[in-house]
Parts: structure tokens; sequence; C-alpha cells
């Protein structure tokens, strides 16, 4: 299974490294043994290390210039990183959404049969009792319809807002969508797709 982390800059990875450690920890009742890193500064620091310490984690670095001590890694991020290209130019969504396609291409790429896996999904062997989909899969960067909620709409107002479907929502079983005219995200279940 694939998880994800937007930053800003490279000093938050501890800051996200320890919410994915409560995540596991939490959802799965398990505990991360290994973390599998370059030599980067931020996994260096005295905090993240004195972290792995009292976590009892074993910190294994790669020798510096040699990304192929850390093949699995690297071919994930290949592997992410051609599905989100992939994405963007089949449907000529702009780049500024290179984010939204991560997401969506992670998102994707946990749902489909692994090699690694026997052909199992790594969300199925992670989540064997939950369903794939908490909304019904649709084509990244599609035109839709998202209605409008807002308060001031009158009945004479168009009752829904052009936007582009760009990723799933992680914490509501909706679709995240972009709306053009308002320039903002909305989130719905109350979609149509043309």
């Amino acid at each position: 299974m694939t998880w994800i982390y937007f930053m800003k800059s490279r000093s938050e990875v501890f800051t996200h490294f320890c919410a994915f450690y409560a995540e596991v920890k939490t959802q799965f009742n398990a505990s991360v043994r290994i973390l599998r890193s370059d030599n980067a500064k931020e996994y260096m620091s005295e905090s993240f290390q004195s972290y792995m310490r009292q976590h009892g984690i074993l910190h294994q670095s790669s020798c510096v210039d040699t990304p192929s001590q850390n093949g699995v890694a690297e071919r994930k991020n290949r592997h992410l990183l051609e599905t989100t290209r992939a994405l963007l130019f089949q449907m000529k969504v702009p780049k500024q959404f290179w984010a939204d396609a991560v997401s969506t291409a992670c998102f994707l790429i946990n749902r489909m049969p692994s090699t690694v896996l026997n052909g199992d999904m790594p969300y199925s062997v992670i989540f064997p009792n939950k369903s794939l989909f908490s909304v019904e899969p649709k084509v990244f960067g599609s035109t839709c319809y998202v209605r409008d909620v807002r308060p001031f709409v009158t009945k004479l107002d168009p009752k829904a807002l052009k936007s582009i479907f760009l990723s799933y929502s992680c914490l509501q079983k909706g679709y995240q969508c972009y709306s053009t005219k308002l320039g903002k995200y909305l989130v719905s279940n109350d979609v149509v797709f043309s």
C-alpha cells in the first residue's frame, strides 16, 4: 500500500512521519519496524533519530549517491510519476493540479492488481472487508457539474457549477472537484459527470 504526504519543504518529513506512525499504530495495530531512507539531513536530525530510538525503529540509510540501494522506493516514485504524467497529459489538465493527479494516481495504484502481491490489490490486502470505492470511479480531469449549495443561490440561478473532477476525497464519501468559476475546490457526492 502506498501513502503520500504533500510537503511545502523537506523540513516537514519528521512531522509527517510521526503522523504516519500514529496512523499505522491506531488503524492497523502494527508498528513501523524499519525505516529505509537516503542520507538526507531531514532523516538524520537529532529529533528524528531520538524518535526512532524511543519507538524501537531501525533506521537503515543508503550510501551516498546510490539510489539503487533504495530501489523499491525509487521504483514506486517512478511509477507514481509516470501514472501522474499520463493522467495530466491524457485529459489536458493544467500542471497546477499536479498534486491532485499524484493523489489520484496513488488512489488508483492502490486498487490495481500487483505482481508483488500475487495479483491482489494493496487496498484489498490492507482492508479486506471494505469496498474498493466509496464512490463510483470516474475519469480524472473530466467535466462535471457539482450541485451548488451556496446559501444565496436563488430559484432562478443555475443549480450546478461546472467543474473539473480531480480526485477522491480521503475524509468524505465524495468527489473532489475544482470550480473554475469560483476558483476553489468543492467536495460533493452530488455530482453529474458529462
